[in-house]
């Protein structure tokens, strides 16, 4: 899973990532005016691979983070850098054909390449491991991972490694799953080393980076005005990379675009460090995993060999009752020998979803560019979408206008009505998955 943001939740306090470092101090934030070529409001991955993208282009770049640089999504998320998009393949297929769509995958594959140079190039040390794994629970998932792999392998040349029944404990040592896929350009990733690393690297090239700034109220005209509570930035562009924090701390800023992505819950625990011996015997390949349910478990080994498994969900705002012994239970179904490991960090947040699982890319009148509904894809995605908006601002907009043309629906109800309405279709789906 990609993207998290921050919850209102006492969960805060016990995110791993933040416990396994040392921040830089906090950067001073927005007082008086400042005018640059770009304004870019959020500090996560998409918000800062921009800035990279134009500062490298000669732009001159100010970023606006609420909190401190990705405290929210970027910085709380699985790790997971996966290939694709969580919509699949074949909504590209119908809305945009097979042509675009092979193109779309293309980028996909560029997303990660994007992301390796990045760590290369600004010598991010961030724990990168390759390697992930689909798993299926019962002979029917067991069905569909296999069509969807055939699908993947024979249109987009996605080479699997697969296991059925027995042959499944070599690959992952848990007996509940009867078949996987392993593929080796996904992988995971420690998000916050990461994107702490893409920080220095913006800085390094003459972003201005501004932490505990809330972009209040936005205004286009020859130019765009973003008001803060302590200051104003004129640009010439801007880039709202906030994905579903925007409607949530600033609702005045682009209210046309908020209903096109929901907020879903979705928590993570993380254990005490287990024997090397244990991990590895767990999962050899060091693989990231995932099952292809519709309210999934994914998990990973950290470097210093913690199990963080992530997967409990919640359709309303709330954060679930008992909810370490339900992440608990649910990590000892997968691996029953770590039932008595004990949870060191549980934390948790919100991925944003589209409609339709894809990407969300666009523009809102001829200066303003937004990034959203990334559906839990956005550790890689993430990169590639802020290159594409600094190409597009430096005049290459063809690739940014291909993501542009997929349709996009606002989630039903309104704003009154539209999570209740989520929670009954999750558990319709829920109640078709267990059946």
């Amino acid at each position: 899973m990609g993207s998290l943001l921050k919850s209102d939740t006492q969960l805060n306090c016990h995110n791993y990532y933040e416990a396994s470092l040392i921040r830089p101090a906090p950067l001073a934030p927005l007082v008086g005016e400042v005018q640059t070529d770009v304004v870019v409001v959020g500090g996560g991955f998409a918000g800062l691979s921009a800035a990279i993208e134009l500062a490298q282009r000669g732009f001159r770049v100010a970023v606006l983070e609420a909190d401190r640089v990705c405290s929210g999504a970027s910085g709380r998320n699985g790790g997971q850098v996966i290939v694709g998009y969580a919509s699949g393949q074949s909504e590209l297929e119908q809305q945009l054909g097979m042509q675009a769509a092979r193109q779309m995958w293309d980028m996909g594959l560029e997303a990660i390449d994007l992301m390796d140079a990045r760590i290369g190039q600004w010598a991010i040390e961030c724990e990168r491991k390759y390697g992930y794994l689909y798993v299926a629970d019962s002979p029917r998932k067991a069905r569909a991972l296999d069509a969807e792999m055939d699908a993947m392998d024979k249109t987009y040349g996605l080479s699997t490694v697969r296991a059925h029944g027995a042959g499944v404990r070599s690959m992952i040592d848990a007996p509940r799953y009867v078949a996987c896929a392993y593929e080796q350009r996904s992988g995971h990733v420690h998000p916050l080393k990461y994107g702490l690393g893409l920080a220095r690297a913006a800085l390094a090239l003459g972003v201005q980076i501004y932490e505990n700034t809330l972009a209040l109220t936005m205004e286009q005209s020859a130019t765009v005005q973003l008001r803060t509570a302590q200051g104003t930035v004129r640009a010439r562009y801007a880039l709202l990379a906030g994905n579903c924090s925007l409607p949530a701390l600033a609702p005045r800023l682009a209210p046309s675009i908020a209903a096109r992505i929901m907020p879903v819950g979705t928590y993570i625990v993380a254990t005490a460090p287990l024997d090397p011996g244990l991990v590895q015997t767990l999962i050899p390949s060091g693989a990231a995993v995932c099952d292809n349910n519709v309210v999934l478990d994914y998990f990973r080994f950290s470097q210093d060999a913690r199990l963080l498994f992530g997967g409990r969900v919640s359709y309303s705002s709330r954060t679930p009752v008992r909810l370490q012994q339900r992440m608990a239970a649910r990590m000892a179904a997968v691996f029953p020998q770590v039932r008595n490991t004990p949870i060191a960090f549980t934390w948790g947040g919100f991925v944003d979803i589209s409609m339709n699982r894809a990407p969300d890319f666009g523009r809102l009148g001829h200066k303003v560019y937004y990034l959203q509904g990334f559906s839990g894809h956005g550790v890689a995605l993430t990169g590639l979408a802020g290159q594409l908006v600094a190409q597009a601002i430096a005049g290459e907009a063809s690739r940014f206008e291909l993501f542009s043309r997929l349709k996009h629906h606002d989630f039903p109800g309104g704003a009154l009505l539209r999570t209740p309405s989520l929670v009954l279709g999750m558990l319709y789906h829920r109640i078709r998955e267990y059946l």
